[in-house]
């Protein structure tokens, strides 16, 4: 993938994560579970300066930045706890998989960004009731690595 494509993906990406988290904040309760309120909160800040981040980068490589939808699709319903951590475990999978696309697309600085948002999402998966794995946002191939 060229690295513009990629860090356009990344940002579709964010895009998507920003609403979603948008959702899923407003479904939790900060007196009922406040430590998963806080997560999604968190969440969602730092996606939305991370797409502000790319939509910056994108610009400044004269291209027109993708644009969000107008919606996106929930991962599941989000009215109980558990579905509120699931969906946010699986938009954290998903991003990590643009971001391994952004790291194995793009070189210098680019790389680096994608490398530490890449790890951020490994973590937050793990938060959110993941499992780790050996190298998040890669493929599993037929192989098993």
């Amino acid at each position: 993938m060229k690295p513009l494509a990629a860090l356009q993906a990344t940002l579709a990406g964010e895009h998507a994560a920003v609403w979603i988290y948008g959702v899923l904040g407003a479904q939790s309760s900060q007196s009922r579970t406040p430590g998963l309120f806080d997560e999604l909160s968190t969440a969602y800040a730092l996606h939305r300066k991370r797409r502000d981040q790319l939509e910056v980068t994108i610009s400044g490589l004269d291209a027109q930045p993708v644009a969000a939808q107008v919606s996106y699709a929930l991962p599941n319903p989000a009215r109980t706890t558990a579905q509120l951590r699931a969906a946010a475990l699986q938009v954290e999978q998903r991003l990590a998989d643009v971001y391994g696309q952004q790291v194995q697309s793009t070189t210098h600085a680019q790389r680096r960004w994608a490398i530490a948002a890449l790890d951020d999402c490994a973590v937050r998966q793990l938060g959110f009731g993941g499992s780790p794995t050996g190298l998040p946002g890669m493929p599993i191939t037929a192989t098993g690595g």
